[in-house]
């Protein structure tokens, strides 16, 4: 069968974003069938294309994909104005291709929501099976964060959802949460199937060399968080725990952020203030790179702002990434994601918002490295057993090409 498949921030291993749409397209592909992947230009992404933009857009073939790529960059640290500019030129760019284009079945993958446009235009104006990828809830999510306030925006995007939603054949949503919100927009069930973000083993388990960014000695106990400096992250709670471990004098602890983002500036400035010398700031790097740090990682921080919302309804590349290496986490908020952590004994969870018990956490980890050894193990053994992608990867094949109109 041949898939068009549209992702807005769509990259490569060689980049250092998720790779989720790569190794679904590539299992396609393993399986007989030709993926066409339609793509911006992600900031920290790497679509595998070098050669120049010709009217606006360059194509050609990496990894068996043939890749569309768009000349709409885009990086987290963009404005409101701009970033939805960018989702709604690179919609209007998409419905022309699923017009155009010759396919058996469209794909689309969010965020942002707008990726969903292509695929009501060829469900309605052409007939095409259309299958809806749901990664976070839209306007939910920037609602309940204050993000989006204007009424008049809200209704808008609240109505695009139920329309993709609605217009899709078939939909998947990356966690428990999302599958509730979709089929409360009046979706059956029996069109939603729930598949996780998964573990890339081959990736962690074949790292090269280990290494820990400077400042950090091989004898520190080293808890990395690897994702985007946003509001959404609320990253703030580990430079109060730093504070905390500061006043403590646990200087063997080190706190690494690795990445961009929008308020990875103000992180920096206020550890400066708080003269915490025990938070490392270093770069996003590429998956390879990740998984050599991952390989020298102690303890992997799976961190959100307080929202609600947020419990049930994301799936966070850097979990997976971390128990994929057998990393135990830490993570600061109620949900699906606390629970595996609890009833599989792979790290710690804390409440939001409680800087004391985030450093408790810290220094029971530093204290008995037996314990985190063991912690470690069992992280591994979820990855290989539940959220192996391997196995995912199956189960949405065979859920995107099972779609009839």
């Amino acid at each position: 069968m041949r898939v068009l498949y549209f992702h807005q921030h769509f990259s490569t291993p060689k980049g250092a974003a998720g790779i989720r749409s790569y190794q679904m397209a590539r299992r396609l592909i393993d399986r007989g069938h030709q993926v066409t992947m339609v793509c911006g230009s992600y900031s920290g992404g790497q679509t595998g294309l070098s050669s120049d933009f010709v009217g606006g857009k360059r194509s050609g073939k990496v990894d068996g994909i043939d890749v569309i790529e768009f000349d709409l960059a885009y990086a987290n640290s963009d404005g409101f104005v701009k970033r939805a500019a960018l989702f709604f030129k690179f919609a209007m760019k998409s419905i022309g291709i699923a017009l155009r284009h010759d396919y058996d079945v469209l794909f689309a993958t969010s965020t942002p929501l707008t990726a969903g446009i292509p695929g009501v235009f060829a469900r309605w104006l052409r007939g095409k099976p259309f299958v809806f990828e749901v990664r976070d809830l839209w306007p939910e999510l920037p609602k309940a964060m204050g993000v989006i306030t204007n009424p008049v925006v809200l209704f808008a995007m609240s109505c695009l959802e139920w329309l993709s939603y609605r217009s899709a054949h078939r939909c998947i949503a990356l966690a428990p949460g999302i599958a509730n919100g979709i089929a409360k927009r009046g979706v059956s069930e029996i069109k939603i199937s729930t598949i996780p973000n998964g573990c890339d083993l081959s990736i962690f388990e074949d790292y090269g060399q280990s290494w820990r960014p400077k400042g950090v000695r091989s004898d520190d106990l080293m808890a990395v968080f690897a994702g985007t400096h946003g509001i959404a992250n609320g990253l703030d709670a580990a430079i109060d725990a730093a504070a905390e471990l500061k006043k403590r004098e646990r200087n063997d602890i080190k706190l690494v952020l690795i990445g961009q983002g929008k308020l990875k500036s103000a992180l920096q400035k206020r550890a400066k203030r708080l003269e915490l010398d025990n938070v490392i700031f270093h770069n996003s790097v590429p998956k390879k790179k990740l998984a050599g740090l991952m390989a020298s990682t102690d303890l992997g921080m799976q961190l959100l702002a307080n929202v609600p919302a947020f419990y049930d309804g994301t799936s966070p590349n850097k979990f997976f990434d971390y128990i994929a290496s057998g990393v135990p986490v830490l993570n600061n908020y109620p949900g699906w994601l606390a629970a595996y952590i609890k009833n599989e004994q792979c790290g710690f969870t804390v409440e939001p918002g409680n800087p004391s018990a985030f450093a408790d956490s810290l220094e029971v980890a530093a204290n008995d490295r037996l314990l985190l050894k063991e912690m470690g193990g069992r992280a591994k053994h979820l990855a290989k057993t539940q959220f192996n992608r391997e196995i995912l990867a199956d189960e949405w094949v065979s859920w995107v090409l099972g779609v009839k109109k």
